[in-house]
């Protein structure tokens, strides 16, 4: 199978990063940034490590990128330079494009020009920390779109000693039970039946819709 191959402009923390762990993943990854001391930095995991011009088309062009799959712009404190490193991407035909934003009016700027996605590390973090916080019997989350979730949760207080066709999850609360873990021996069992009675250290395997499920656990007593 071919691997994925992206171009990262910007190599602060953020484009570093990402490049570091796509290389480790087999990915073929050209970084390019005009600090000789950050392309340093990434020269050794990088398929290719550049030092240039993002703004320059030309440049852009002879790296020989035509062809990759994803395309990140990650400068995200100067809103000239993104927005030429996302324009000369889409001229290029780079079929995806992500880029950073370092707030609100960097991200309208950047979506209106054609970037697929945007991303506001900082928020972004923070949001995702907050809601760690807030979990109460949420173990884990899996994102797997905008809308929906792969979540293991504990069976909350308020669920048991009842079964679950009688809590009919599905209708109330958009949830759909996929699996039960074994505490004992930490395997996930894909039956579950309807008619057992819940207990206190029950933990299911679902799918449902991330703003709904968060929402259901932060709240509930």
């Amino acid at each position: 199978m071919k691997s994925k191959q992206v171009v990262v402009l910007g190599l602060g923390v953020f484009g570093s990063t990402i490049t570091k762990t796509l290389s480790q993943y087999g990915c073929e990854v050209v970084a390019v940034d005009k600090c000789p001391e950050c392309v340093q930095r990434v020269s050794e995991f990088a398929t290719k490590a550049v030092i240039g011009d993002i703004t320059d088309k030309d440049f852009l062009i002879d790296l020989g990128i035509e062809e990759f799959d994803v395309g990140i712009v990650a400068i995200g404190n100067h809103l000239e330079e993104s927005l030429l490193g996302v324009l000369n991407l889409k001229e290029i035909g780079i079929p995806y494009i992500i880029a950073k934003a370092k707030n609100k009016r960097f991200k309208s700027i950047l979506e209106k020009i054609g970037a697929d996605r945007i991303i506001r590390p900082e928020k972004e973090m923070g949001e995702r920390l907050a809601r760690t916080l807030l979990r109460k019997n949420i173990t884990d989350l899996v994102e797997l779109d905008e809308n929906y979730s792969l979540v293991e949760m504990k069976v909350p207080q308020a669920w048991v000693g009842h079964t679950l066709s009688s809590l009919d999850l599905r209708k109330k609360y958009g949830i759909n039970i996929l699996g039960q873990r074994d505490m004992e021996t930490q395997k996930i069992e894909l039956y579950v039946n309807p008619e057992h009675v819940l207990r206190v250290n029950d933990h299911f395997l679902m799918v449902a819709e991330t703003e709904k499920i968060e929402r259901f656990d932060y709240l509930i007593v």
